[in-house]
């Protein structure tokens, strides 16, 4: 599970982003002309706003810019930080996009789905407490939802006065979490939501949903031959362990966090096959070795590509700490049983405590989701939540229920982690591109009238949709 995240970081852009066969339509206008006040000019006299790096990019100006957010802003005299934000300037006549990756920002450009439905522009906002948008010192007891939604907000009300057409909130996994938070704590900045593969885990200690969708996903065949590979690296687990701390050795890597080598290689492993679900394909059953026969070197191998060696070390986990500490205080993490491990398992799912340093303080806070949930269920206005049938993140779903308006949750057949609206069912997915473009204030006049005529108003970009695939940690959302 905890791997899922490494494949994350990039998977934010991997969910947002459109497939070459889905993305058609008419051709995309062209990049706001300079006259007058230049757009960069207009950006920079937002007190606070400061540019790091303009990239260009054809038919768009891309700013890579610092924002001073305050550190609590509750008493914004408390002190302050600089927040990276990035943009994707198409034009101010435009609906704009604020994409959340829920991590760090990409300073490559990218578009969103939502954005190359829309043919829009595009904020895009680094988590706070991620380097290098961390207060320093950093008080962590100011690492919460509601905070780093307040940093949206004020983004949004910078930039409101430039991008003054609709806009949308959008982004994936812990992106899509961020993007409901922001619609729950500030429903009125958003014309719309499209939130992309969101955890929502209500009740943190009660996670029977996560089991029972790891006991029917794929095909018996498929999860007995990854169970057994799971099993096997844990029966051999003094020789693999021993090739594991020859790579520690030779890469530098340490354990000060997790605690010792033998607890980093039991979370990898553990890891195996909710990694797979979450990122992976049923056709991908094929490349698992066959754990009676496989040598060690195929054993460590296929947990390495899956799950990933490096992640639980110092060096991998630091970059997540932000992440862990929030799932130890509000999000809540997945703890399931994987009872073919019985009596071979030394230390079952370890809590996210474990992989942040201890001298962080942690509470949980078991409110926190619940008020989400229920907020959404009964609020939910112009929110569509995107889910994959064979991702375990969507065991636990966002739910629309009495008192929502104009809100959908859809299940993509098949997919993963990467589920978007381009995979979804056709007629599921026109009903959802119109919504979106209909959100936005862009549908055309027969995309009113019927949404089957529902399509993206850009073309696919090879580079500007491209689905990078870096991996970050399982079981991570």
């Amino acid at each position: 599970m905890r791997k899922a995240l490494r494949w994350l970081l990039s998977l934010v852009v991997l969910i947002g982003t459109m497939s070459a066969a889905g993305a058609t339509a008419g051709a995309a206008t062209a990049a706001e002309p300079t006259t007058g006040t230049d757009i960069k000019d207009r950006i920079l006299a937002i007190p606070g706003m400061s540019l790091i790096e303009e990239k260009p990019y054809p038919g768009y100006r891309f700013f890579v810019l610092n924002y001073t957010q305050p550190v609590d802003h509750r008493h914004p005299d408390k002190g302050s930080f600089k927040q990276r934000i990035t943009l994707l300037h198409k034009d101010t006549n435009r609906p704009t996009v604020f994409f959340t990756s829920g991590y760090n920002v990409s300073t490559t450009p990218r578009r969103s789905e939502p954005t190359a439905i829309i043919d829009g522009n595009q904020v895009s906002l680094e988590y706070r407490f991620f380097t290098p948008s961390r207060p320093d010192p950093a008080n962590w007891s100011k690492l919460d939802i509601w905070q780093a939604a307040s940093d949206q907000h004020r983004v949004f009300t910078a930039l409101k006065k430039i991008y003054a057409k609709k806009w949308l909130a959008t982004g994936g996994s812990k992106g899509g979490m961020t993007a409901t938070y922001f619609e729950r704590f500030y429903p009125r900045d958003m014309d719309g939501v499209v939130a992309y593969v969101a955890p929502n885990d209500v009740v943190n200690k009660e996670d029977s949903a996560y089991d029972r969708f790891l006991e029917n996903v794929g095909t018996k065949e498929c999860r007995d031959k990854l169970n057994a590979v799971q099993r096997e690296a844990l029966v051999r687990r003094a020789p693999l362990e021993a090739k594991y701390q020859a790579a520690a050795t030779a890469e530098g890597y340490t354990f000060t966090t997790v605690g010792s080598l033998d607890k980093a290689y039991e979370a990898v492993v553990l890891d195996y096959v909710w990694a797979f679900w979450q990122y992976s394909l049923l056709a991908d059953c094929e490349s698992i070795p066959a754990a009676a026969t496989a040598t060690d070197q195929e054993i460590y191998d296929s947990i390495d590509a899956i799950s990933g060696f490096s992640f639980y070390t110092d060096q991998g986990l630091g970059t997540y700490t932000p992440y862990y500490y929030q799932a130890g205080t509000e999000l809540g993490s997945p703890d399931i049983k994987q009872p073919h491990l019985d009596g071979l398992s030394r230390y079952g799912y370890q809590p996210p405590r474990n992989f942040v340093p201890r001298d962080i303080p942690m509470r949980f806070k078991p409110w926190v989701m619940n008020d989400v949930d229920k907020w959404v269920r009964h609020n939910a206005h112009q929110m569509m939540f995107v889910y994959g049938e064979n991702d375990p993140w969507g065991a636990e779903q966002f739910r629309v229920g009495h008192g929502s308006r104009d809100s959908h949750v859809y299940v993509a057949p098949g997919a993963n982690h990467g589920a978007n609206v381009d995979r979804l069912v056709a007629d599921q997915k026109a009903k959802a591109t119109a919504a979106i473009l209909r959100w936005a204030g862009v549908a055309p006049a027969a995309v009113q009238q019927d949404a089957a005529n529902a399509k993206p108003l850009t073309k696919y970009d090879a580079k500007l949709d491209k689905r990078d695939i870096e991996r970050e940690p399982a079981l991570r959302p």
